[in-house]
């Protein structure tokens, strides 16, 4: 492969603002893609998915495809506000390239398209490959999972190519994702004159951050974190608003039924007299857990990690991706297929340069092995 050009595809990728919620930024990001996908002759469409996000892609070999021996997936967003480019562009140090987004996931979506590049012609002919980049998994796909799922449910596996881990690790299981507003509705008066007419919405939520917190069950790997709380305008104001943002994370798909029912009874609490509470659910991704189909399919990407003298090891991580989506339809899905890389969503994200070529051949041959 020709590394400085795949570099300098990256910087152009790397050098635009495309935070899921800078629309302009995301739909830049498709256009160049989508031009390149048509340069090497692939059918590329571009996806409505609402006024609220950017474009999804749909690049394939076989458009009359009804079927794909494999989806790849990726995502075209990042979690960076408008201006970070400016404060820190797309940099290279040595072996380690950075900027917003460089590993999560501009580089995967190059190392999908440069497998594909290099795919001999025998193994396009026979096989049908779908791929689906979406504008929205930083904010949990909540506009394209319906999309990827429907094309999952057409495809004997998929292959997500967000990044390998800092250590090489390819990601086999995912823990599942919720994500809660709570709101409560008190009453104000004033703390001096007239506290006893009032009714504090902060009493409440502290209230209620201490039982929430007790849902947690470390044993099963449930952990329930609130994050962000805020409430109330001045010291001598009983607060008459409050509420907390909740992250829920579960490896099992069970424990996420148990803790969702109990947070939504909250809206049915008062946790302070008179106080009224509002639950809304703002996320949810499903955990992704290995199955036996999965585990063939381990066996396969282990097998061309042999062939092409790449170390296959594999990792259950606590984030997210759309393979947790995939994955909870019963279709066999496998996660890290891009370059090692680590410090996502962070000014210290950063991308192991001579991990690009070993992991375009990694794919390459998992592919051409299905």
């Amino acid at each position: 492969m020709d590394l400085k050009q795949y570099l300098h595809e990256l910087k152009k990728l790397v050098n635009i603002d495309c935070g899921t919620a800078t629309l302009d930024g995301v739909e830049e990001v498709s256009r160049i893609i989508q031009h390149w996908y048509h340069s090497e002759n692939w059918h590329c469409d571009r996806i409505a998915l609402g006024e609220k996000v950017g474009p999804g892609l749909f690049a394939t070999n076989k458009p009359d495809a009804e079927h794909y021996d494999v989806l790849l997936v990726g995502h075209m967003d990042t979690v960076f506000p408008a201006g970070t480019v400016a404060e820190r562009p797309f940099s290279i140090e040595g072996n380690r390239a950075y900027g917003p987004g460089v590993s999560d996931m501009k580089s995967g979506l190059l190392n999908i398209l440069w497998a594909l590049r290099e795919m001999d012609k025998a193994t396009l002919e026979r096989l049908s490959i779908g791929v689906a980049m979406n504008p929205d998994e930083e904010t949990g796909s909540a506009h394209s999972h319906h999309w990827i799922g429907e094309l999952a449910k057409r495809s004997r596996c998929v292959l997500v190519c967000e990044a390998a881990r800092a250590d090489g690790s390819l990601v086999k299981a995912r823990k599942g994702i919720a994500g809660y507003k709570l709101m409560f509705k008190g009453v104000a008066a004033h703390a001096g004159n007239d506290p006893e007419s009032g009714r504090s919405a902060i009493k409440a939520l502290a209230r209620a951050v201490l039982e929430i917190s007790d849902l947690a069950d470390m044993s099963k790997g449930t952990t329930i974190n609130v994050g962000v709380v805020s409430g109330g305008v001045v010291a001598n104001i009983v607060p008459e608003h409050a509420e907390m943002i909740v992250d829920v994370r579960f490896q099992d798909n069970d424990e996420y039924a148990r803790v969702h029912a109990a947070i939504q009874a909250y809206s049915l609490r008062q946790f302070e007299r008179e106080v009224k509470t509002t639950v809304q659910q703002q996320a949810h991704k499903p955990a992704m857990a290995p199955t036996a189909d999965t585990e063939e399919l381990m066996r396969i990407v282990e097998q061309a990690g042999v062939a092409e003298g790449v170390e296959v090891r594999w990792k259950s991580v606590g984030g997210g991706s759309d393979a947790n989506h995939t994955a909870a339809l019963g279709i066999p899905s496998l996660d890290g297929f891009g370059p090692i890389g680590a410090g996502f969503h962070s000014a210290s994200e950063y991308l192991e340069i001579d991990s690009i070529e070993p992991r375009i051949r990694l794919l390459k041959r998992v592919i051409a092995s299905l």
